[in-house]
């Protein structure tokens, strides 16, 4: 697989102008499966308890979940928060107002009435600084390198305490459990064919720092974890 070892971003079908409300519902439902299989809540949530037992006693932790999608990542963030009793409020933002019906609505059907959504391009608004902790799931490797700069500097200018960024790397394993993986999981054929396409547009663990060197972000943590994802941190303390 020679055509992994150089970026590869290529246009996905789920960022097409003009798809259907119905291919994106099921397209967004596909993910929110490939996500549960996959490490990144787990791997965040390690992050978010340390962080959570560590603040202030008199509020709680905010944390806003940038480009968030059908709001699955921070739902079961949520979930987890309220069966270990930690005060954490979650709030998910993203340009896509289907995307948020559907978190909003996933919010409901789980009963976690305290995650919040509301629509923000992340790329050309300023992120509110009223969060402790702002994190981006599968959303690194939509961008081109200088606007992945951009994203990593606001999200860390906003950031009371920390960031973290979950994201693919660009590995030939990657690719394979992808591919294989979205078939297992889901019949879109949205999914079918973004789901290669976006670990193609990966970054290695070596380019993701890089990014954050260029943002200006020292002293960051990057940990790979199963399946062929990485987890970057980086704290203002």
């Amino acid at each position: 697989m020679t055509f992994l070892q150089h970026r590869d971003r290529q246009p996905e079908l789920m960022d097409q102008p003009g798809l259907e409300e119905s291919a994106h519902h099921a397209a967004l439902a596909g993910l929110r499966r490939v996500n549960w299989l996959s490490g990144g809540v787990p791997a965040m949530w390690r992050q978010l308890q340390t962080l959570a037992r560590s603040a202030s006693v008199d509020r709680p932790l905010r944390v806003l979940d940038v480009a968030c999608g059908g709001g699955d990542v921070i739902v079961r963030l949520a979930g987890r928060a309220k069966r270990q009793g930690l005060p954490i409020l979650f709030e998910g933002c993203d340009i896509s107002e289907t995307a948020l019906k559907l978190g909003y609505q996933l919010a409901q059907q789980r009963r976690m009435l305290d995650v919040r959504f509301f629509q923000h391009d992340v790329l050309h608004e300023p992120l509110p600084d009223r969060y402790d902790v702002i994190l981006c799931s599968l959303f690194l490797h939509h961008l081109d390198q200088s606007d992945a700069v951009l994203l990593m500097k606001n999200m860390a200018q906003a950031a009371r305490r920390a960031i973290l960024v979950d994201d693919l790397l660009r590995t030939r394993l990657g690719y394979l459990l992808c591919w294989v993986g979205c078939r297992i999981v889901t019949q879109s054929r949205i999914v079918w064919n973004d789901g290669p396409l976006s670990v193609r547009a990966a970054f290695t663990i070596e380019e993701a720092r890089q990014i954050a060197g260029q943002a200006g972000l020292n002293e960051i943590q990057i940990r790979r974890h199963w399946p062929e994802r990485f987890l970057l941190r980086w704290s203002r303390e």
